[in-house]
């Protein structure tokens, strides 16, 4: 009977450590309102689920995971204060975000408090350019990446053709503009005119004005350098207005939940890029990316978006590098992360050491018909695959990166 006891007692004490063990938060800021509230619920999801199968397998540092996530409706002013909070609530890293402009500021923020950011949906090229910090690593491709991809494909399928850009007055509008013009040999304004529309807030009214000049345009190529639910507004007045059918649509930037929220009949045809589909990990043989996609569908019973896949992919990235090192220090991890090169959901990436930008491949995607999306079992099967360009000859360059620096005002190297 005492050895009895005395066994339970030990069980007890052993159980009681186990929950004493303080988990290690992770902070997710994102934002679930306003125009990119759809990425935002992806990133959860991917985020979460990431989680749970690392605690599943111990945790890291033999210490449990948990998600703290705030609200950043993509206004830079309040993923600031994020910032703070989560920092404050002992989050030892931040990822997250949908607008290049939050993710900038919340990245200088967490760079004051100490803490790494990495950064999901965040396109502009300033994010790891002149814009760049040593806290700061990028997950997804930059502008300048998918304006490479998509350069190749349309001076391919769209030669010699007149363009007509509508931008987002924003960070990633700006750069993913002239990084596109710079690619299709589209710099003549004259040939090839712009208007820009505000970001936050722009009205029905500024996204009509705009697309009736672009109708009253000769423009063949109707680039719409927005995204979200910005860019489901403006499609609906381009289709309105005849557009879809007779110019070749053009979004830097495509995403499922794009696709979802406009409807495939309104988005078919529309060229722009991803860094990630569902579709990939079959494509490319990556049996680590197909078992994402299998337990993202059985958990929400829908295909994981590259929103999703980046949050997904950030959790293990950082998890991986604190095994690693052994150590969740900012400092430490960043020299674990610098050069390192891994294969998750898809073929080869890298954390690369001068930017911290994310070297992979980028694909040019074409939106399908409704009638062959209709035909997949989850009616999900929204892209065709144009072109892969593989990361290395998407991404700038040292002396390219170095030059923009140099023409910013900012140090050859991150600071």
């Amino acid at each position: 009977m005492q050895r009895l006891t005395a066994t339970l007692a030990l069980w007890a004490g052993l159980i009681a450590g186990a929950q004493a063990v303080e988990p290690i938060t992770l902070g997710l800021n994102y934002p679930r309102s306003g125009s990119y509230k759809e990425e935002g619920l992806a990133q959860m999801r991917g985020a979460l689920l990431a989680i749970d199968e690392l605690n599943a397998k111990g945790g890291v540092l033999g210490r449990p995971l948990r998600l703290s996530s705030l609200d950043s409706g993509s206004q830079p002013e309040k993923a600031v204060r994020n910032v703070d909070k989560l920092a404050d609530e002992g989050a030892v890293m931040l990822f997250g975000g949908a607008s290049s402009a939050v993710a900038i500021a919340a990245g200088k923020r967490a760079q004051e408090r100490g803490l790494l950011y990495f950064g999901t949906l965040t396109y502009s090229n300033d994010t790891t350019g002149k814009d760049g910090q040593r806290y700061m690593f990028r997950e997804c491709n930059s502008a300048w990446m998918s304006a490479r991809a998509l350069g190749q494909e349309l001076t391919k399928s769209q030669p010699n053709k007149r363009y007509f850009y509508i931008t987002a007055d924003y960070t990633w509008g700006t750069t993913s503009e002239s990084s596109l013009r710079a690619t299709t040999n589209t710099q003549d304004g004259s040939q090839h005119p712009g208007l820009k529309v505000p970001f936050p807030g722009a009205r029905m009214s500024d996204y009509r004005g705009a697309l009736q000049q672009a109708a009253a345009s000769k423009a063949e190529v109707l680039v719409l350098v927005l995204f979200g639910k910005e860019l489901v507004n403006a499609m609906g007045i381009a289709d309105q207005l005849g557009l879809t059918k007779r110019m070749q649509i053009v979004a830097p930037n495509l995403t499922q939940s794009i696709v979802e929220q406009a409807g495939p009949s309104l988005m078919q045809g529309v060229i722009g890029t991803e860094p990630w589909t569902w579709q990939v990990p079959e494509r490319e043989g990556s049996a680590r990316g197909k078992a994402f996609v299998s337990a993202f569908t059985q958990r929400y019973d829908i295909y994981p978006a590259s929103s999703a896949a980046s949050a997904y992919s950030i959790v293990y990235q950082w998890a991986d590098a604190v095994q690693r090192s052994k150590s969740l220090d900012s400092e430490t991890l960043i020299k674990a992360l610098e050069g390192h090169s891994y294969s998750l959901l898809k073929g080869e990436q890298q954390w690369r050491a001068f930017d911290h930008q994310n070297v992979q491949s980028v694909y040019v995607v074409k939106v399908k018909s409704r009638d062959e999306v209709m035909k997949g079992a989850k009616h999900q099967d929204y892209f065709d695959i144009l072109h892969q360009l593989d990361g290395p000859h998407a991404a700038p360059s040292l002396a390219e990166w170095q030059a923009e620096r140099r023409e910013a005002g900012q140090p050859p190297t991150l600071q």
